[in-house]
């Protein structure tokens, strides 16, 4: 929501204590999100089906079926018989001040979800990716992964404000791939006390998004590959590049193509999410897809990825 004034001029700081105030918006803005949902959401957009694991209220049923019209898999989606389904709630002055709230609702819930009864309907997965959420589900999940050899993906993001050093070294410890973005990736070794080298001596590689430079990819043995963004981009919003990126990277790898090829197909997916307001306002034909591909990387890699896009 935007309020047209100025918070300031309703607030008195030496009566905060008896604070009741409201203010009149202007607009009401309800957009879906949910890191798991847009990531599944650009998996889907590149013809993948990936499985989408969480759990949600009763009023997950039209965001259910916008998912399931974009090739996601929601049948293991557990749906709360009390709570609604995450949100957050943000009204923004001129001056860019902000009010907000998030609601965790039936998120909490997502520690009761166990991964072997998915496992046992849609076959072995390629990866568990444990991205931000309940942190007890996190690690409950996490765990299983390790104790039934599933290999998972570390993506803690916005948990990692919150969590602590032996919360984000559990999360981390044995995965296969490690996201985070480059301020993260400071967090991690801060909360840690691991080192950049340690770190990668727990994880098979490190995927590091860099913003408008592009992203990193390291392991134990040094860098593999850096990529820069794509080209040509009309930056409007960055609310969900990120995981545009990773739905992206993760499609790519699917398809068997090398890592240079992910960074550039999930730098592209985020071009036009950041292109856009809204996490999954975003279309494109899988033509414009490769256009887009080759004019930032070239003939050799749009031909490396064109079998994939039909």
């Amino acid at each position: 929501m935007t309020f047209g004034g100025r918070f300031s001029d309703s607030l008195v700081v030496d009566q905060l204590d008896k604070l009741s105030v409201s203010f009149l918006v202007e607009d009401l803005e309800i957009r879906r999100g949910g890191v798991a949902p847009n990531m599944c959401f650009g998996l889907g957009r590149l013809g993948l089906r990936p499985v989408l694991v969480g759990a949600a209220g009763e009023d997950f049923a039209d965001y259910r079926s916008w998912l399931e019209r974009h090739g996601v898999d929601c049948e293991s989606v557990h749906i709360s018989e009390s709570k609604h389904t995450a949100r957050f709630v943000c009204t923004t002055d001129t001056t860019m001040a902000q009010f907000a709230s998030f609601y965790p609702g039936a998120m909490s819930e997502a520690r009761l979800i166990e991964l072997a009864p998915i496992v046992a309907r849609v076959g072995d997965p390629a990866y568990v990716l444990i991205g931000a959420d309940d942190p007890d589900a996190m690690r409950r999940h996490t765990e299983e992964c390790r104790q039934r050899g599933y290999r998972f993906i570390a993506d803690c993001s916005q948990q990692l404000a919150f969590g602590d050093g032996e919360l984000i070294r559990d999360l981390i410890d044995g995965a296969a791939l490690l996201f985070s973005n480059e301020y993260e990736s400071h967090v991690i070794e801060k909360k840690t006390g691991w080192t950049e080298d340690e770190i990668l001596d727990r994880v098979g590689f490190q995927v590091t998004t860099l913003g408008k430079d592009g992203v990193r990819v390291r392991d134990r043995h040094g860098l593999l590959i850096e990529v820069p963004a794509a080209k040509d981009v009309g930056a409007v919003e960055p609310t969900g590049v990120g995981d545009a990126f990773r739905a992206g990277f993760l499609a790519a790898l699917a398809w068997g193509v090398t890592l240079e090829r992910a960074c550039e197909v999930g730098c592209v997916l985020a071009a036009y999410v950041v292109e856009t307001v809204g996490t999954q306002e975003y279309d494109f034909t899988h033509g414009e897809f490769l256009e887009r591909v080759r004019d930032s990387y070239g003939d050799e890699a749009a031909d490396d990825v064109a079998p994939y896009l039909v």
